[in-house]
């Protein structure tokens, strides 16, 4: 499958975050078509991947089933929220890719709870959520999104719930912001009869959605769309790692000195 230039700007700076962390267990939530899922275990991590929708868990059984077979990764239907893993177990990593968004305000600080019962003493939970409240559009719209963030609201956020981000980095700008108009239009002819579906609905779906040139792209463009040739703009995102106008910010956060643990 050929991917998205700012999925693979997200990914190829999250490789690089990756590598300098010692592999353990992990739990992600909302794994999409695995593409995350793949970057973990392949650096040796092992774990558990949560999402709401039956098909995204099927098909990440599918994708992964050698992987599934020798317990390497567990992918679970059910709520990150609810779900009890097998006898408690606590986790080196909890990593979520455009989930945070997807919840309402209260269930936004359930997340973060539930998220610091499930880490270990020193473990990290990594966040990619997006960003630039003034670019709102129709893919929020249709993926049934309650905000897009700012550094200061995730700081906030972290602050409220016991926690402290360690790291902060703006992804993606400015390729993304220059597609955001053709991205739109895409988006617009393809899934706007999304828009009559409940924001639960649209929310489980988001992790399957097949738009050409938005979501996917021909595989002959594979030669264009890789981590090789997109590597120089990989560097020029780095360079606007503080920038306010990203679409997409990436955080790592670890629990505040005496923040409850259970």
């Amino acid at each position: 499958m050929v991917l998205p230039p700012g999925t693979l700007l997200q990914l190829m700076y999250l490789q690089e975050r990756i590598r300098l962390i010692v592999p353990g267990r992990f739990i992600e939530i909302g794994p999409g078509s695995g593409e995350i899922t793949k970057l973990l275990l392949d650096h040796g991590w092992s774990g558990y991947a949560y999402d709401l929708e039956e098909k995204t868990v099927a098909a990440l059984k599918e994708r992964f089933a050698n992987e599934v077979a020798i317990r390497s990764l567990t992918p679970i239907h059910d709520s990150f929220h609810s779900a009890t893993l097998p006898n408690s177990e606590k986790v080196d990593l909890i990593i979520s890719s455009m989930v945070m968004e997807h919840l309402e305000d209260g269930e936004q600080i359930t997340f973060m709870q539930r998220a610091s019962e499930r880490l270990k003493l020193g473990g990290m939970l990594i966040g990619l959520v997006p960003a630039s409240p003034a670019d709102w559009g129709i893919e929020d719209d249709i993926a049934g999104h309650y905000r897009r963030y700012t550094k200061e609201s995730i700081t906030s956020l972290m602050a409220s719930t016991g926690w402290k981000v360690q790291h902060m980095a703006a992804l993606t700008f400015p390729v993304s912001n220059l597609l955001l108009p053709i991205s739109n239009f895409l988006v617009n002819r393809s899934e706007r009869s999304k828009l009559t579906l409940s924001p639960l609905e649209r929310t489980k779906q988001s992790g399957q959605r097949q738009v050409k040139f938005k979501t996917y792209f021909p595989a002959m463009l594979g030669l264009l769309l890789n981590k090789i040739t997109l590597f120089p703009l990989h560097l020029l995102q780095k360079m606007f790692t503080k920038s306010d106008h990203a679409l997409v910010l990436y955080f790592e956060a670890y629990l505040s000195p005496g923040a409850n643990k259970k």
